[in-house]
């Protein structure tokens, strides 16, 4: 996948159709639903990187992410110099508990 709004539709052809949030006292959301969920409720399935061809400012990673009741969509923000703090925060403390617990509490 070349572009972020093509990786994006492809992941909604998989379910994950929210687009997720991180807000700014350090909790994942959707736009559309007022629930919230901390790190230890969030798997990350897989990420991608995208890098801007002439302009550094237009990199950015998408996350695919899942609940643990289940809920599938997208975070994506920008990384490097312009990287949203909340989003690289919550994506650091969620792989922070998934290497505490090794992946054994992980439900299948």
């Amino acid at each position: 996948m070349k572009t972020l709004s093509e990786c994006i539709n492809t992941l909604k052809k998989y379910g994950f159709e929210h687009d997720f949030l991180v807000t700014q006292d350090g909790y994942l959301k959707t736009y559309n639903h007022d629930k919230t969920w901390n790190p230890e409720d969030v798997q990350i399935e897989n990420y991608y990187r995208f890098e801007g061809q002439s302009d550094p400012s237009d990199n950015s990673i998408l996350y695919a992410l899942v609940t643990k009741e289940g809920t599938k969509g997208t975070l994506s923000h920008p990384y490097g110099a312009d990287s949203d703090g909340n989003a690289e925060d919550f994506i650091k403390r969620i792989e922070a508990v998934t290497k505490k617990d090794h992946g054994l509490s992980k439900e299948k």
